[in-house]
């Protein structure tokens, strides 16, 4: 896109407004990053080292009102005041992601989906690291996409995209899609319709063609549904849990198949790297993926087996006592949790709750009867979790702090029994972030 010295205006400072900001000025526009708050230290730092003018503590809404393009952070609300000033005067807004596409030559891996897609792009990113292949890791995750187009020289992208990153992207293309399922999540931002939600996830396979791939979750019921109302021009790659495909993935109980291009991958499910059904479908992403950009089987395999999965998503913390401790904080919706969940095979403390997306917690009822031996509610509004859950365990108690649920939970706790925190919530009542609240889970469980 050509720049001839236009206003480029970016609505917030953090890690994707900033390399924004640089691949802007790079590129010739004339760059103002508006932030609402307050601007972390680094990112102030990197600001004035490259020369680029901005501002905190509130926006300026006639320099905003100037712009020529738009680049706003997934986080600010389509509902905002600013959002609706912006759109009545009809200025093009687009996402960070869409503006590094404009200037990338590299291919493009992207992934979204309700769960599972950091695992699968780490996972992603781990294998084609290990071939050797010069990739970048970015989107929700790594550096900012757009910095690293303007400072990189990579050959190939995984792209971890939200929901929120795919409304404002219009042009920009995935050579290989992957979805690995839609369950409810994020409803509030879309009027609580599920057909709009699962549109936005869509976005991911717009301005595919026929050379390009979408790899996606044959046994995801809302998947299955789209697909049988849209014609993609991709050629589809499913994997499951439950049909052999003759181009895809499979897994049963005890083996899993790739096979791409009648090359076939077969290894014993029991060598994978992470354990659960979620992590099976993961691991079949991540290498049809890899071997759609032909990465030799036995890398693969070797990844496949080899790989560390992220902080926060089931990460041991410690075992106190014959108690075993587990952060799953990245847990923030009701699909999430039930994987949690579902992969305990011990009697489980559940640490649940947070800020509420609109969640069903019916689907969990069965499983907490199963597994669950007592619930310590973590988050200022509880209600809906304990009218949920009152019938289905004897004891739930309700927690102000990370502190004090830990301590809550071992007191509850016997040994060879599990403390599990998978909230189902967003953490934004008590903790800053999601991040924050695993840190200060696992903080408190080394203090006991």
């Amino acid at each position: 896109m050509e720049a001839q010295n236009r206003l480029l205006i970016i609505l917030g400072a953090g890690e994707s407004g900033v390399g924004a900001a640089i691949l802007g000025r790079k590129m010739g526009w004339r760059v103002f990053v508006s932030e609402s708050g307050s601007i972390k230290s680094s990112n102030l730092k990197e600001l004035k080292k490259a020369q680029i003018d901005f501002e905190s503590g509130g926006h300026d809404l006639k320099r905003i009102m100037a712009a020529d393009l738009i680049i706003k952070s997934p986080g600010i609300a389509e509902s905002s005041a600013l959002m609706q000033s912006i759109r009545d005067r009809q200025i093009k807004v687009i996402s960070e992601i869409e503006f590094a596409g404009y200037y990338s030559r590299a291919k493009h891996i992207c992934i979204t989906g309700s769960n599972g897609k950091t695992t699968t792009a780490l996972w992603c990113f781990h294998i084609l690291k290990k071939a050797g292949l010069k990739v970048g890791l970015a989107g929700n995750i790594g550096q900012s996409f757009a910095k690293q187009i303007a400072t990189k020289n990579h050959d190939i992208y995984v792209l971890e995209l939200s929901s929120f990153q795919l409304d404002d992207m219009y042009q920009f293309k995935a050579d290989i899609a992957i979805l690995t399922n839609i369950t409810p999540d994020h409803l509030d931002r879309y009027n609580y319709q599920m057909s709009a939600y699962v549109d936005a996830k869509f976005r991911i396979i717009q301005n595919q063609t026929k050379a390009d791939y979408f790899i996606f979750n044959q046994d995801d019921l809302c998947v299955a549904q789209k697909l049988n109302s849209i014609h993609p021009k991709a050629l589809l790659i499913p994997f499951s849990l439950k049909t052999a495909n003759e181009n895809g993935g499979y897994a049963n109980e005890e083996q899993l198949y790739i096979n791409i291009n009648k090359q076939k991958l077969t290894m014993s499910i029991h060598e994978l790297a992470l354990k659960g059904k979620h992590n099976t479908q993961n691991a079949l992403a991540a290498g049809i993926a890899a071997r759609l950009v032909e990465i030799r089987t036995e890398i693969v395999r070797e990844s496949l087996q080899d790989f560390v999965n992220v902080e926060h998503r089931m990460e041991f913390v410690a075992k106190v006592n014959g108690i075993e401790f587990i952060n799953d904080s990245k847990a923030t919706n009701v699909n999430s949790a039930w994987f949690a969940l579902e992969s305990m095979d011990k009697p489980t403390i559940w640490i649940v709750g947070g800020v509420d997306k609109g969640n069903d917690y019916s689907e969990l009822e069965q499983l907490v009867v199963q597994k669950v031996k007592a619930i310590v509610c973590l988050g200022t509004e509880n209600a809906k979790i304990i009218s949920a859950f009152k019938d289905k365990v004897e004891v739930i108690v309700e927690a102000n702090s990370a502190n004090q649920a830990v301590a809550y939970a071992y007191e509850l706790a016997r040994k060879d029994e599990t403390v599990l925190l998978s909230p189902a919530c967003a953490s934004f009542d008590l903790f800053s972030s999601y991040e924050d609240r695993g840190q200060q889970f696992k903080q408190a469980v080394r203090m006991l």
